[in-house]
């Protein structure tokens, strides 16, 4: 079977870590990134073989720079089967019509709308609703994070309610322009988006979020309170959550206090970029109270939704109709335990 063909519109803090990810599996390849600058991300791809495609408007700033290109965008949507687009939020109509233009299938990021592509993407939640589909969404970093725990409680036990305040990073750690460098800054348009997002892929449940904005770089921090269905366990939650594909229990008595903590480990893991693309949950910090569950998670934002996107790709391309073969497949050859 030929490879499905993958170009990337965007190569930056996603886009370069999905560009390595796609390249690890064995159905599918790079054919080109985009940068719309020839920086120092630009010299990286070249690095790493990766073909680089420029708007038009660029070609002479890269022939100054001498960055080699391939051609403009649009020579790219020629040559791909599918384009994960990890541009900036908000451009997502302007590329959509170009990509329906060109032929070619599309995942957006979660700075996209729901609306714009009518479904959003769970590996594990939803996995089949884009099979075959021209545009889907992977859902954002902290969406994605509730999704992995929440979904399968929810499958074995069945949640009424979810209150979950998010601590965000400021920043990425490479992003010398976020704040606020010094301070707490909470999100006071309430409830925030991320309830919301959830339910585009788990419409029944009834979820509410809040967000401060925290000056750290490194990781978010969730707090979740869920009301189950029925009384539970400690143990019968945590036993779920170890069978949970990309959940990584940690235990505080350990080391692992903190985010910083959490990071070192995925340093130590070896990863490509020392990435974390598990959800870590704090298991000295689940506790169940009756129907009452209370948990703490930690979500690596510049990651975790990368070996979703390699799923999407799976399901869209139509090359695994099975949702926990592809989760294998792609935890593999990313080495997620």
């Amino acid at each position: 079977m030929s490879k499905v063909k993958v170009g990337i519109n965007g190569y930056g803090t996603i886009g370069k870590r999905v560009a390595a990810a796609v390249n690890r599996q064995d159905d599918m390849e790079i054919v080109g990134v985009t940068k719309t600058r020839p920086t120092f991300e630009a010299r990286s791809a070249v690095d790493r073989g990766f073909g680089i495609y420029v708007p038009e408007g660029s070609l002479q700033s890269f022939k100054d720079a001498g960055v080699p290109v391939k051609g403009t965008v649009r020579d790219l949507y020629g040559v791909a089967d599918i384009i994960v687009d990890c541009t900036p939020g908000d451009v997502g109509e302007k590329y959509k019509a170009e990509y329906e233009a060109a032929g070619i299938k599309a995942i957006f990021q979660g700075g996209e709308e729901h609306s714009l592509t009518g479904i959003s993407f769970n590996s594990t939640a939803n996995y089949s609703e884009s099979w075959g589909a021209q545009f889907s969404r992977v859902v954002s970093c902290n969406t994605t994070g509730l999704l992995r725990t929440l979904s399968p409680i929810d499958r074995n036990i069945k949640i009424k309610n979810v209150y979950a305040t998010l601590v965000r990073r400021a920043a990425d750690p490479g992003d010398s322009k976020g704040g606020p460098i010094n301070g707490l800054e909470p999100t006071v348009k309430l409830p925030t988006h991320h309830g919301p997002d959830v339910k585009s892929i788990m419409p029944w449940l009834n979820i509410n979020t809040m967000a401060i904005k925290a000056s750290t770089t490194l990781m978010h921090l969730h707090t979740v309170v869920a009301e189950l269905e029925r009384e539970s366990s400690t143990e019968e939650i945590l036993n779920i959550m170890r069978t949970s594909p990309r959940v990584r229990l940690i235990n505080s008595r350990s080391g692992l206090k903190g985010t910083a903590e959490i990071m070192e480990l995925g340093r130590d893991l070896g990863r490509d970029r020392s990435d974390m693309y598990e959800i870590a949950v704090w298991e000295d910090g689940v506790k169940v109270i009756g129907s009452m569950l209370y948990y703490y998670q930690a979500i690596h934002q510049e990651s975790d939704v990368v070996p979703e996107n390699v799923d999407c790709i799976r399901s869209m391309c139509k090359l695994e109709e099975d949702a926990s073969a592809s989760v294998s497949k792609t935890d593999r050859f990313l080495g997620i335990n």
